[in-house]
């Protein structure tokens, strides 16, 4: 191997995971090659919606406000029945306090050009497109070999510390690996349906989830003149029986029946199979896998494509201290410890959320008529389908057992404070990529286990704005100060000297 064929870190895909990963790894300055088949963005929709935690994430990634430009937020779910009648609206209002919305849609190629883009700009980052991942070689104790093919069919090898696989749900790095997974139960043949329509449809402005159990289906806005519907494929039928809009109206109809079919574009419209399933391992050696390759989930959430990019930024920055001999390599160890939990609690919810739309026959559907509504007016259930706040990570390698349970594994709040020039920025800004202690004034130093940190933010709860928020953040958790990490996770907590 010469200097060129070297990296320290190889992502195998191209996808937001990948994209997301090699970029935060390309900040941190080090040497990173995305090796992706395809040579440009994949061009058709797939993923549509981010939260307001993955969003923040985007920021971090240098892309947010430009992403700005290439999403509308929702307004929330609405749960109808058969027969489109309402059961209940769940309306989101306003943003959280760093201005950001809950809820984001936006056009999948869109948001990978964006992340193209920015990664392409960073000198130590490359993206080897129409080059194929053929084998790995995994021999090596301290590095692991990639052997990838050309588009013109020869063939050149990669050698690289570690290998993050991103390659999807049929990820051709696990299937080498021979890693199994763990089906958690769920199995569905659904239509995706993707259409531009100049006019605005005659529909409330959010995502509508169809109720039934012999059709159930799901309606969303995209965009500005882009609409998505899947619909539960029947026994019997295929994608090939719906290949024209006239095909698609006994479906799509309820919202359409205003528009000509001359005014709706078919964009897309193909069958995909629903799965909930969990990869049983996320790491063999020196390789780690990361997104669909590690975890396929039901879409009734909107969390497939917001999980991926999780993994990218808990495992980015461990990958960097370790490779930057600021940490133990046994850090690594927590990623799956951390993830693979996360990402099977949001699989299940996802799982949940089908089941209530297409679970049991008639009866089922005649108890939901009445139940549904009931639950809607339960504060805790509303909280529960609004709120975008995903659950804390659990206790492990980094994470204190001992730190209260309201900040452990918790994310610090995403606020806005004054930057260098008075003008407010995001917190992640002032952060930057160092874990920092984040604390109320007149915190003794001494209390933090590991000596004196590197970086230490004080907030007042007397402050303006986004520090007061921080500040009551921590009172109301009964803690004077937190450990965060450069991805934003509380590692640690505990009390500090000073008085109200």
């Amino acid at each position: 191997m010469t200097a060129d064929d070297r990296r320290d870190v190889i992502v195998v895909g191209a996808g937001p995971t990948g994209l997301a990963a090699a970029t935060l790894l390309g900040q941190y300055g080090l040497r990173v090659a995305v090796v992706e088949r395809y040579q440009d963005v994949y061009p058709l929709p797939r993923g549509v919606h981010l939260d307001d935690e993955v969003y923040r994430i985007l920021h971090r990634l240098g892309i947010g406000e430009a992403f700005a430009a290439h999403t509308r937020p929702a307004a929330g779910l609405r749960l109808v029945d058969d027969r489109h009648r309402v059961l209940a609206t769940f309306t989101r209002h306003g943003a959280t306090p760093a201005g950001i919305p809950q809820a984001n849609m936006f056009d999948q190629p869109a948001l990978e050009r964006l992340l193209r883009d920015r990664l392409e700009s960073l000198p130590q980052a490359e993206i080897l497109g129409g080059h194929e991942m053929v084998r790995l070689d995994t021999s090596d104790a301290g590095s692991v070999g990639a052997r990838l093919r050309r588009p013109d069919g020869s063939t050149v090898d990669l050698r690289a510390p570690y290998v993050v696989a991103c390659d999807g749900a049929n990820s051709a790095v696990r299937g080498q690996l021979g890693i199994g997974d763990d089906d958690l139960g769920f199995d569905q043949r659904w239509l995706v349906v993707d259409v531009r329509c100049a006019l605005d449809l005659d529909a409330w402005d959010g995502v509508h989830q169809v109720c039934d159990p012999h059709r159930a289906g799901t309606y969303m806005r995209v965009g500005q003149d882009r609409y998505r519907w899947e619909f539960r494929l029947l026994d019997g039928e295929n994608a090939s029986d719906f290949e024209g809009i006239p095909d698609l109206r006994p479906l799509i109809g309820p919202w359409t029946r205003t528009v000509p079919d001359t005014g709706l574009e078919l964009l897309r419209c193909t069958e995909y199979t629903f799965r909930a399933r969990v990869a049983r391992r996320w790491r063999d050696g020196r390789v780690f896998l990361a997104g669909d390759a590690a975890h396929v989930t039901p879409p009734f959430i909107g969390q497939g494509l917001c999980t991926g990019l999780r993994d990218a930024y808990n495992l980015a920055w461990k990958l960097a201290a370790v490779l930057r001999a600021d940490a133990d390599p046994a850090l690594l160890d927590s990623y799956e410890e951390e993830r693979r939990p996360h990402a099977t609690t949001m699989i299940r919810r996802a799982k949940g959320m089908g089941q209530l739309m297409t679970g049991g026959g008639r009866i089922a559907s005649l108890a939901r008529r009445h139940l549904i509504p009931a639950l809607a007016r339960s504060q805790a259930v509303r909280r529960t389908l609004l709120d975008s706040r995903t659950p804390p990570l659990t206790p492990g390698t980094r994470i204190s057992r001992s730190t209260p349970r309201a900040v452990r594994g918790a994310l610090l709040p995403l606020v806005r404070l004054a930057g260098p020039g008075g003008e407010p920025v995001l917190v992640d800004e002032i952060l930057g990529e160092r874990t920092t202690v984040v604390a109320l004034p007149g915190t003794d130093l001494a209390a933090v286990p590991g000596g004196h940190p590197s970086a230490w933010l004080t907030v007042d709860p007397g402050g303006d704005g986004g520090e007061r928020l921080l500040a009551r953040w921590l009172l109301d958790a009964g803690v004077g100060w937190v450990r965060v990490d450069p991805d934003r996770v509380v590692g640690a907590a505990g009390p500090a000297r000073w008085a109200r």
